[in-house]
């Protein structure tokens, strides 16, 4: 066999190479080791969230429950209650993504359907987060999230680096092709689906590897029927069209290419692992301006064309996508696709998408001497590890250039070259066990000096490619799902658990296979942890459903901390195993207070419902088992329009961050006075640290609920204000902001006060079936803003929640009472309560009831109940009465006589039964004023003196 080794080169010099180079980095095309700060929106443009991920304005997936299936069509679902949810969000588009998709097979366990996924465009101007919030108050709606833009990962490198031997492939040598090739050249007909940026047609090493539709030649005819209109030679799902040739200042899809599949042994260039096997050119980067990221459209149609192996080349760090983790698991488990991704080019143990998705191959990269290239990303998710340095690719500027580059982008393309070798060499083996018998044949890279800092992280070891095609004893067992009971997002310090998995023998039999479970954090114990499967012959699978795994959790536990569990599996009989790992949650920044009807998510730094604003912490505020009532809330404090303390939105997906965690937000183990009670402290820093945009105060929060009625529907929050400052904080602004999404569609509620009984409150006008509000219960004047989804309006949550607009809120008293009517609209209110003045050292003490009823009368119902249970079961918390107050007799028999101190000023006197009803509401002057109660029946009232200074509250019997 004739080995090819000899290197064709660009016929310009070094410096025009280093300057092509350059250009594609201000180009910003090649983002892999770029850090960039997150980006505000604005309006219409793309928003960073992670490095490598951005979101795109204006677009978002869906979807539909399977139980609406029959109400699916082409361009949108027959289901009134979305379709109205659609119209709120300013859909101008909705249609089934992949209206050809067939699949093979739901019959497979796991399988995909894709006709209930939807595509829709949106209002650009609406915040993506919330626009999928009110897609899923329609309940018809299994999941909705916004569109992710994942970016190529390219680390450039010296660009003659080693591209002047004869050896300039060094990493075939590594990897162990030449040998490989000696068993099989693989086969023209196995085709790997390059999913990047485009290809050259013409360049000389890959012009004969690529994959052609004879069925669909250039003719202006979708002669094959698949909805693609002569896609001969791939597809452009950036700019929909044909042409999957690359753009002159993206050459990452053709040096991605050349790795896995440039043509070997015709005496040009350079050799793709792949050999033989060909490749398919699917473009997903626009070239246009009206173009977008079309990566997972392109997946989709690889493994509807054929494609049994697709390199992902791009990612970035977060953003979880459920959207893309079922495009995976239709190619992978519908199609028997082998996917392979790049783990990225960040020095860091971190999750990258898509390749620590399940069901994908996730492959970091090494230095020539096999130990981790020094950028290279590392976590246990990675299945193995390839060279990914000066690698030796087709460059695509000219039909005969070569360059060499390196990042875990061109590491993954090698790994995807053996997968597809592996499929020819053993046709009979499906997808998973292609991938299984990739992990299992690597060489052991973790005795090298500078891998040990990274053991269990680069995977099983460095890809070799004559053990995966040449070894046939091979075996790989694998966990393929597991469950937690109870199941939980995230779980409490103290908690047992059980955890139940099903394993799948992939390779050879296994005569007695034990998988046991052992925890690498020492807050988290496995008390039972084997499982004896014994004998599996080849796919056989089984479960530990009749004796699962147990776990607890440690009585202390550091917050957010991540426990990583490792299943290790052995045959003791044939010498086989092998790890893998799965992570838990410890012990959340939050908790989440249930013991009633409301069900409510408290944080550690003063917000409510979630810890951050894609909603993807905390589990919300909702009203028996309902739908998610709350899409943001939490505490604001303000004296100025310029100083102000939260930690709510400014400009999406931006937030403030004034408040931290002094005492986390922690459920008591015996609660006192309630039936469940949870509490907390958090700060914010003193304005001479922050230029004076802060308050400087410290907050302890104490939260109440309560398991019988008349006290189901409302939980009571307590807000501790402490001065921290060396002057008086005057005036003090404290409340609640809450931008309440009631079902069925968000962008038709309302907002009402209620100003007997200080409630704010949120409804739909056209089915008000579901009301949801906060009471001001103690603490300073109470005051209201309602705000309205209105471009003219002082206060536009459109657009951001300024400092200056988040002041307005809580300083403009009860004039902004309402917002919505008549018809409804998307709504907040901030409930708030302003006080005269705090000195410095002095706390204040002012509390919310948080309610939701499914009427107002109930809704008013529950805020007396709260109002009396605050009054009467609780301590009054109002600071102590000034000298010279007094409320006498008491008991009374009806006439009570109160002496107010000239020094408060004028006062307002509020009676409230023992339900909270307000039975006297009177002005009084300084001096002595008679109050009659002689019409109320006997019992415990409360007296409640609003003064400029603050509120008194004091008790009163009324006796027969």
């Amino acid at each position: 066999m004739l080995l090819l080794r000899t290197v064709s080169f660009v016929s310009c010099g070094f410096c025009w190479m280093v300057r092509l180079l350059l250009r594609s980095l201000f180009c910003g095309l090649f983002l892999g080791l770029l850090v960039l700060p997150v980006m505000a929106q604005v309006s219409g443009q793309p928003i960073l969230v992670a490095p490598g991920t951005t979101i795109e304005p204006g677009r978002l997936v869906f979807r539909l429950k399977p139980a609406y299936a029959a109400q699916a069509k082409a361009n949108g679902v027959a289901v009134t209650a979305l379709q109205t949810a659609l119209s709120s969000v300013g859909a101008t588009a909705v249609h089934q993504k992949f209206p050809q998709a067939q699949g093979v097979a739901l019959k497979r366990s796991g399988g995909v359907d894709l006709s209930l996924l939807y595509q829709v465009e949106f209002d650009r101007s609406l915040a993506p987060e919330k626009a999928c919030q009110q897609l899923l108050l329609s309940g018809a709606v299994e999941y909705a999230e916004p569109r992710y833009s994942r970016q190529p990962l390219y680390q450039p490198n010296d660009p003659l680096a080693d591209s002047t031997s004869a050896n300039g492939q060094y990493h075939l040598k590594n990897i162990r092709a030449y040998r490989a090739w000696d068993i099989t050249n693989g086969d023209t007909s196995m085709v790997i689906g390059i999913v990047d940026g485009g290809t050259r047609y013409t360049h000389e090493d890959l012009a004969s590897q690529i994959q052609l539709n004879r069925l669909d030649p250039i003719d202006g005819i979708d002669n094959d029927h698949d909805g693609y209109i002569d896609n001969y030679r791939g597809w452009d799902f950036a700019d929909n069209d044909n042409d999957a040739s690359q753009d002159p200042t993206s050459l990452h899809g053709i040096l991605v290419a050349g790795c896995a599949a440039a043509a070997a042994d015709n005496s040009k260039g350079i050799a793709g692992v792949g050999y033989k096997c060909r490749f398919m050119p699917l473009k997903i980067y626009p070239s246009t301006p009206a173009g977008s990221f079309g990566g997972y459209e392109a997946i989709v149609y690889a493994a509807e064309h054929g494609c049994k192996v697709i390199n992902l080349s791009w990612g970035g760090e977060g953003g979880r996508s459920q959207f893309e983790q079922d495009i995976i698991n239709y190619a992978a488990i519908n199609h028997d696709v082998v996917i392979v991704a790049a783990a990225g080019n960040t020095n860091a143990e971190l999750d990258f998408y898509p390749a620590s998705y399940q069901n994908v191959l996730s492959v970091a990269s090494l230095l020539p001497s096999d130990e981790k290239v020094t950028a290279a990303t590392y976590s246990r998710r990675v299945d193995l590890s390839a060279p990914g340095l000066q690698i030796l690719t087709t460059l695509g500027l000219s039909d005969t250039d070569y360059l060499a580059v390196g990042g875990s982008s061109f590491a993954a393309p090698l790994v995807s070259g053996a997968a597809a070798l592996v499929r020819v060499k053993f046709p009979q083996y499906n997808a998973a066990q292609v991938a299984a018998q990739l992990r299992q044949t690597t060489d052991n890279i973790y005795g090298l000096p500078g891998n040990a800092a990274y053991i269990g992280k680069l995977g099983t070891g460095r890809l070799n490619v004559l053990r995966a095609v040449a070894l046939t004893d091979r075996r790989s067992a694998r966990v393929t799902s597991s469950v937690l009971t109870p199941a939980r997002a995230a779980f409490k310090p103290g908690e047992a658990l059980q955890l139940t998995v099903n394993v799948q023998n992939l390779l050879q039999p296994v005569t007695a296979l034990t998988i046991t479970v052992t925890s690498l954090s020492s807050y988290l114990t496995v008390r039972q942890g084997t499982f004896v499967a014994g004998a599996l012959t080849t796919l056989q699978r089984i479960s530990n459903s009749t004796t699962p795994y147990q776990l607890a959790v440690a009585g202390s536990v550091p917050l957010n901390t991540t426990a990583v569990l490792r299943y290790h599996l052995e045959d003791a009989t044939t010498g086989y195993q092998e790890d893998q790992y799965e992570t838990l949650l410890l012990n959340p920044d939050y908790v989440v207070l249930d013991a009633n009807d409301l069900r409510l998510t408290m944080t550690s730094r003063g917000k409510l419902g979630y810890v951050n604003l894609n909603n993807s912490i905390g589990e919300g505020i909702s009203y028996k088992s309902g739908s998610p009532l709350l899409y943001e809330g939490g505490l604001l404090v303000a004296t100025s329009p310029t100083r102000v303390s939260n930690n709510l939105r400014t400009n999406f997906p931006k937030s403030d961050q004034n408040f931290y965690s002094q005492v986390r937000a922690t459920l008591r183990d015996q609660a006192v006075r309630a039936d469940q009670e949870a509490y907390g402290t958090f700060r914010d820093s003193l304005p001479s640290d922050t230029r004076g945009r802060t308050v400087g105060v410290r907050v302890r929060q104490v939260a109440y609920a309560w398991a019988t009625a008349p006290h189901r529907d409302y939980i009571i929050l307590e807000y501790h204000l402490t001065n921290l400052t060396a002057d008086t904080l005057r005036p003090l602004h404290a409340g609640l902001f809450m931008d309440w999404d009631l079902a069925p569609n968000a962008a038709r509620n309302a907002a009402g006060w209620d100003s007997t009984r200080a409630l704010a409150y949120v409804y739909a006008p056209a089915s008000p079936n579901q009301y949801a509000g906060v009471k001001h219960l103690t603490g300073g004047k109470p005051s209201v803003y309602s705000m309205a989804d209105d471009r003219t309006a002082p206060v536009y949550l459109g657009n951001g929640f300024s400092s200056a607009e988040k002041f307005l809120t809580l300083s403009s008293g009860t004039r902004n009472a309402t917002a919505g009517l008549p018809s409804g609209t998307d709504v907040a209110q901030v409930t708030g309560a302003a006080l005269s003045r705090l000195a410095p050292g002095d706390s204040v003490v002012v509390a919310f009831a948080v309610l939701a009823a499914p009427s107002l009368a109930q809704l008013q119902a529950a805020a007396e109940a709260a109002q009396s249970r605050y009054s009467q079961v609780l301590p009054v918390r109002a600071a102590a009465a000034p000298a010279g107050l007094q409320l006498y007799p008491n008991p009374t028999t009806g006439q009570v006589q109160l002496v107010l101190p000239t020094g408060l000023g004028p006062a307002t006197v509020q009676v409230l039964s023992a339900l909270g009803q307000a039975v006297l509401r009177q002005s009084v002057a300084p001096g002595t004023t008679q109050l009659d109660l002689s019409h109320q029946a006997a019992g415990m009232y409360l007296v409640r003196i609003s003064t400029a200074a603050g509120v008194i509250s004091q008790r009163i019997v009324v006796q027969p």
